[in-house]
């Protein structure tokens, strides 16, 4: 039997498989999870004891062993004028939101400097918006809190539109209570944005001026229904990108919980730190507490219904109960990202939400492949030359391996007249036939296995530099030439799938052609199979592999050729 066809075979049909894997994995894994009450009310529940809060400002401010599970009323269901009194809008180089004063909520948000689709340059990218139930909540709850059993306090500012101009180094949009609190607790929630950073900093400076201690603790949620991003498109066969919650638990960096697994219970956890983050494909939203703090992380599915796209998740974090003294000051906040999967930049903002760019479990290559890529981009300037020359550069360093390889389909090559007499001889007999076959490969010293390695060495490759085309945001309406103006999407008129299955062909035919009839047959209509196969992939992916053969094609000519011209023994 020809073992060398037979294991490309099962290596690209493997790879094949393990590229649909590669979705499905996103759907299949569920978090570990602790379950607690899965009703849609409010919930009081123990909290760890935490450290006591520090402050110059804040003489008697310390930390109970009590939090609260926020019960907030839904943000509105659509989004009210801009020119309405209770909506605040904020622009900066990377923002364009709106705030509600009705709880001071983030109720839209769009990217700028991310077009929504390459056929609207203008229209920015909206990430979060009520219309389509994808909001930022925060407040205060506890025995004191504003925002206690799903009261929502009203606000008012400054002035109804609020700008980042350039130069500045930053911009605080301070709300204030409409009506203030009879008992002279006074409350400010203060937003602070920075030039060129998707952080939000939220907190809350309290000034107890009553007659007693007031007890107040923060909480940071997202509220998001089932839907697909409202600037989703669709690749590989129609297949979703991941849509979904990830957090940092007590065993892993980065972990997914499933939206469905929602439904059957809610998930809470007790932690130092970390993040919790709602990804989508490229971006993602996530809260994120002060480091230092012990906080309760939670999500849970508010309503439940036949259609998952109409169900309602929130997810999100609640800070321990803050004890502000009479005639003391006390603070409370979170931080919240609303942006690209910058790998630096989530890096720097906790440890693990960087692995939110998923490149699965062959990361270990992927991320190698985006360094490269990026570093090849920073020299070119164009992704799709950068994917040639990374090619280039993976096939130099494998050339020793593929040399091997071509020299011996060279010598399986020679053999064939000899294979086709051992064939006749032996007919259906497949038991002498193989025997024949193996006393003839070593007398003359070729290796039917040979060829394998270099192609099964590739698969890792081609798995990985999959992940990284399908996660990194740099590469999302990323030209090359001509009419691919997205790298990260199908080639919308099959070109490039259609030359990658014409160089697959060519490769096959400079190798040996298999004795056995209907494996000849077989591999006759793999570059047919695969080139079907390779029409929804990412153009980017196609691009690789289409360089790849050409390449390979022209290092099996230069070895025959050697091997040709070599002196006879």
């Amino acid at each position: 039997m020809d073992y060398q066809r037979i294991l490309i075979f099962m290596g690209l049909a493997v790879t094949g498989y393990l590229l649909m894997l590669a979705w499905q994995e996103d759907y299949g894994h569920q978090a570990t999870r602790t379950q607690v009450e899965s009703s849609t009310t409010g919930t009081v529940d123990a909290f760890p004891s935490a450290p006591a809060a520090t402050g110059g400002e804040s003489p008697a401010q310390t930390l109970s062993s009590d939090t609260f599970i926020p019960n907030v009323e839904a943000a509105p269901t659509s989004v009210p004028s801009t020119l309405s009194s209770n909506i605040v809008h904020v622009q900066t180089d990377v923002f364009s939101i709106d705030i509600d004063l009705l709880g001071g909520d983030i109720v839209s948000l769009a990217l700028p400097k991310y077009p929504a689709a390459l056929v609207e340059p203008d229209r920015p990218l909206k990430l979060m918006d009520s219309g389509n139930q994808y909001v930022a909540q925060s407040g205060l709850i506890g025995p004191d809190g504003t925002d206690k059993n799903g009261a929502r306090p009203n606000y008012e500012t400054s002035a109804g539109t609020f700008e980042l101009k350039t130069g500045q180094s930053e911009l605080e949009v301070v709300l204030t209570p409409r009506y203030p609190d009879e008992n002279g607790v006074r409350i400010s929630k203060i937003f602070t944005f920075k030039p060129q950073n998707y952080l939000i900093d939220v907190r809350y400076e309290i000034t107890n001026g009553s007659n007693s201690p007031v007890n107040m603790a923060f909480f940071g949620q997202i509220k998001r229904d089932g839907r697909p991003p409202l600037f989703q498109v669709d690749n590989a066969m129609g297949l979703q990108p991941y849509l979904g919650i990830a957090t940092r638990t007590q065993e892993d960096l980065y972990d997914k919980i499933d939206l469905s697994d929602l439904e059957d219970g809610a998930y809470q956890q007790d932690f130092t730190g970390g993040y919790i983050a709602f990804l989508q494909h490229y971006f993602l939203s996530a809260w994120v507490p002060t480091q230092s703090d012990s906080v309760r992380y939670y999500a849970r599915a508010l309503n439940v219904t036949a259609e998952p796209e109409q169900n309602l998740y929130t997810l999100g974090f609640t800070s321990g109960v803050l004890t502000v003294a009479q005639g003391g000051r006390g603070q409370l906040g979170g931080s919240f990202y609303a942006g690209p999967k910058n790998q630096a930049t989530l890096a720097e903002i906790s440890k693990g939400l960087d692995l939110t760019v998923d490149y699965g479990f062959l990361w270990f290559i992927a991320q190698p492949l985006f360094s490269a890529l990026t570093w090849i981009h920073s020299l070119v300037n164009n992704w799709g030359f950068a994917i040639i020359l990374l090619t280039v550069c993976v096939k130099t360093l494998l050339y020793p391996l593929s040399a091997a390889s071509f020299k011996s389909m060279a010598k399986m090559r020679k053999l064939q007249p000899e294979m086709v007499r051992l064939k006749e001889r032996y007919g259906e007999d497949r038991q002498k036939f193989s025997q024949a076959m193996m006393e003839l490969y070593k007398k003359e010293g070729a290796n039917p296995l040979g060829g394998c390695l270099p192609i099964l060495l590739q698969m890792p490759v081609f798995l990985a530099l999959y992940w990284t085309l399908m996660e990194s945001v740099e590469l999302r309406h990323a030209p090359f030439i001509l009419w691919i103006d997205d790298l990260s999407v199908m080639d919308p008129f099959f070109v490039l799938p259609i030359l990658m299955g014409i160089s697959m062909y060519l490769t096959q035919m400079m190798q040996p052609e298999p004795p056995d009839p209907v494996q000849a047959k077989v591999f006759k209509f793999m570059p047919i199979i695969f080139t079907v196969f390779f029409l929804w992939f990412p153009s980017g992916l196609v691009l690789y592999w289409l360089i790849n053969n050409i390449l390979s094609v022209l290092q099996q000519l230069y070895v025959t050729r050697q091997l040709e011209n070599a002196p006879r023994a």
